[in-house]
């Protein structure tokens, strides 16, 4: 297979993904409106999803780097070297992940009060807070068996990635995210939204575990979604505890580094929580300035990562067993090459995506987000939103190089990087928010997280430049120059045709109503599309017409008829 087949192969396989992804992230946003609508962005809302967010980052700390970036190759070297095609190796994994993050869970759900002091500001233990704390601490016990099914659903839907089978991993959360968007319909239709001082206080115990086992019978569904698609992919697990001598030692061995990894980011991420939730809980001690705290960054997070799941993560999910192959058979060459075009394939859409979300910030919340209780003050994403942007930029270079250490086994050399990484998050995150307003918190936590990423990408791409032999640098420096004209100019189109649009709009609908910044933002962003793809062809951007030719043949009667399994396969 010739490089430009490698590369069609490697983008249509990413299509499926993304399709997946898209549907997801839609039903997301349902889910993420009507949370805003009930809860608010403030206190009231963080009470709940700091709760609601501790068991995805311990799956993340205690098993997720190993299934993500270890067991991918090693179920690929598996399924090529072994007599039973990896049969056996496989049950033993899923056994061992079975117990581990079973007895895990249980002993997470009885420390529960003793955990979240890791993640709540010291003022959450105020005489004055205790309503709030009681209720993080109930919410803790309700969403935390979600750890098991976490850990399970990513374990599952890597044996199907390494079998060929990249869409259910992908469709599968649209599961989760109806039940929440039920439960949360659910809620409001019982309890209505939040107003006046509830949006600054605690929950009933209904309201808990309406909300709390909600959660996690998403959680649950959503891996029972991907049990099917296994048999389908012709796999029988039958439980399996004759670990030693099995091989795993060299997959745990390979494992502690990225687990080491894994608990550096988790610490700077724990540092970052812990400081957003004070952007809340202290707003009655500042005399009634408007907080921003974790609600509001990890939302606006939500939001600028689509183009990461969409377009990088799909991009990389489709390339990972193509580099563990490059690497097993020593195609260093193969490896470099592969992670520049890669690379510049996710750039072409993740820059102006980036540079869209500047453009149209605050009509962007207002869509999203300004309903129900929150109608109000959706414009508290704007600054936050517009920042994380451009550091989305910074994230997608350092996670796409990564790839290539990890097909490589290279797990120590990642933990260093990724050391100086949460180092620069933890001291840049601490230096500016001290005593900061509360509406300055959430973005001065993305200016952190920003610096940390352009950090990670300087370091991990020279250190892989070094390793593989080069990635094209001078190739990818022109692109990028090229994409930062056609970015900057489809940036002024848009400006241009914002204060146009606005002019219009104040004779015609003055006042900011939801209806206007669904025109504006439309018009803007159809304008910005055009202008972007255009010059996009002046400049001969090759990875940004690759990828329109691609959606365009899709979009084509009788060309879009494969399902989802079909490019993987093939």
């Amino acid at each position: 297979m010739s490089a430009s087949d490698r590369s069609r192969s490697l983008l249509s396989s990413s299509a499926v993904m993304a399709a997946g992804t898209i549907f997801s992230r839609l039903s997301g946003f349902v889910r993420g409106i009507l949370l805003a609508a009930a809860l608010g962005i403030g206190l009231h809302a963080d009470v709940f999803t700091i709760a609601n967010t501790v068991p995805n980052m311990l799956y993340v700390l205690l098993a997720g780097g190993v299934v993500n970036a270890v067991l991918v190759p090693q179920l690929v070297r598996s399924m090529k070297n072994d007599a039973d095609g990896g049969e056996a190796y496989l049950n033993r994994i899923v056994t061992l992940a079975i117990l581990f993050l079973g007895v895990v869970t249980v002993l997470l759900v009885v420390a529960a009060p003793l955990l979240m002091r890791l993640f709540l500001d010291p003022a959450y233990y105020g005489p004055d807070r205790r309503a709030q704390l009681d209720s993080v601490v109930a919410f803790a016990r309700f969403c935390l068996p979600q750890v098991f099914f976490y850990g399970m659903f990513v374990l599952v839907g890597q044996v199907l990635n390494s079998r060929g089978r990249f869409g259910p991993m992908m469709w599968a959360p649209i599961a989760n995210n109806v039940i929440a968007v039920g439960v949360l319909v659910a809620y409001l239709l019982v309890f209505g939204a939040a107003s006046g001082a509830e949006k600054q206080g605690g929950f009933t115990p209904g309201q808990e575990a309406l909300l709390g086992l909600g959660s996690t019978l998403g959680i649950v569904v959503q891996l029972l979604v991907l049990v099917p698609y296994l048999r389908a992919a012709g796999v029988r697990y039958r439980p399996r505890f004759d670990f030693r001598g099995a091989g795993l030692g060299h997959t745990l061995r390979l494992g502690v580094w990225t687990v080491l990894f894994v608990v550096v980011n988790q610490v700077a991420y724990t540092v970052v929580v812990k400081l957003a939730s004070g952007g809340t809980v202290g707003e009655s001690a500042t005399g009634g300035v408007e907080g921003t705290g974790y609600t509001v960054y990890s939302n606006s997070y939500l939001l600028t990562i689509v183009p990461h799941s969409i377009i990088t993560v799909s991009l990389a999910t489709a390339m990972l067993p193509l580099l563990s192959r490059y690497a097993a058979d020593g195609e260093l060459t193969s490896i470099g090459r592969t992670v520049a075009s890669t690379l510049r394939s996710a750039y072409a859409l993740v820059v102006p995506v980036a540079v869209l979300f500047a453009v149209m910030a605050l009509d962007l919340a207002q869509v999203i987000w300004g309903y129900g209780a929150a109608a109000s003050d959706y414009g508290n994403f704007a600054p936050t939103l517009t920042l994380f942007g451009f550091g989305l930029v910074l994230f997608t270079a350092h996670y796409l190089v990564l790839r290539g250490f990890y097909a490589l086994e290279q797990t120590r050399l990642v933990f260093f990087v990724q050391c100086a990484v949460a180092a620069t998050n933890i001291v840049a995150a601490l230096l500016l928010t001290r005593g900061v307003d509360p509406s300055q918190v959430a973005p001065r936590l993305v200016i952190a997280y920003a610096c940390s990423y352009g950090v990670g990408a300087a370091v991990s791409y020279t250190l892989l430049v070094r390793r593989v032999g080069g990635l094209s640098s001078r190739l990818l420096l022109r692109f990028l120059v090229r994409l930062a004209i056609a970015a900057g100019l489809a940036a002024l189109v848009a400006v241009g045709v914002r204060e146009a649009a606005g002019a219009v709009l104040d004779l015609v609908l003055p006042g900011r109503g939801l209806v206007r910044a669904v025109l504006e933002l439309g018009a803007v962003g159809l304008c910005f599309l055009a202008a972007y793809v255009g010059l996009a062809r002046v400049l001969r951007i090759t990875e940004v017409n690759d990828v329109m030719s691609l959606v365009l043949r899709r979009l084509r009667p009788g060309r879009g008829g494969r399902t989802p399994a079909g490019p993987a396969s093939g």
